[in-house]
């Protein structure tokens, strides 16, 4: 009878092990955070349809890690489409210091149209990481769409 019963507990714990290890590996695969990791701090917009679904599949399955992945892509961002209505933010990397004219160039090349520094709409800043640029630009209420309506 023993030996029944620890046959009987060693199977439920491999489906539990086997539930947990799918409920995860769902859970992960639906996250937007894993597959468009540069949307990381975007504002809210359209709703990508693709992460939406992926996120839903393990809604479907496992309520718990659906919720998670739905929690941490809307905090994320990542389960919003990119808006070309709206800052990007890039990085460059470079060694040495650049002069104005260097950058307005390097940056034309970037964007694919003429770019200058003086412009009121342009801000160059140094940062550490690409999380501090991501602050900067929300902190400057450059996604405030009255006032990008009214300009």
């Amino acid at each position: 009878m023993s030996a029944m019963h620890d046959r009987n507990v060693f199977q439920a714990r491999r489906w539990v092990a086997a539930l947990t290890i799918v409920a995860t590996t769902t859970t992960l695969a639906g996250c937007g955070t894993v597959f468009y990791p540069e949307r990381k701090g975007q504002p809210s917009g359209r709703i990508d349809p693709a992460v939406a679904v992926a996120d839903g599949v393990g809604l479907l399955f496992y309520i718990i890690p659906g919720v998670i992945a739905y929690a941490i892509d809307f905090s994320n961002g990542t389960i919003y489409l990119p808006s070309r209505n709206t800052a990007q933010v890039d990085t460059l990397h470079f060694e040495d210091e650049l002069d104005a004219q260097t950058l307005e160039s390097v940056l034309a090349e970037r964007t694919g149209g003429p770019v200058r520094l003086d412009d009121e709409l342009v801000r160059v800043e140094r940062v550490s990481s690409r999380g501090e640029a991501l602050a900067l630009v929300r902190m400057s209420g450059t996604y405030d769409k009255e006032r990008l309506a009214s300009m």
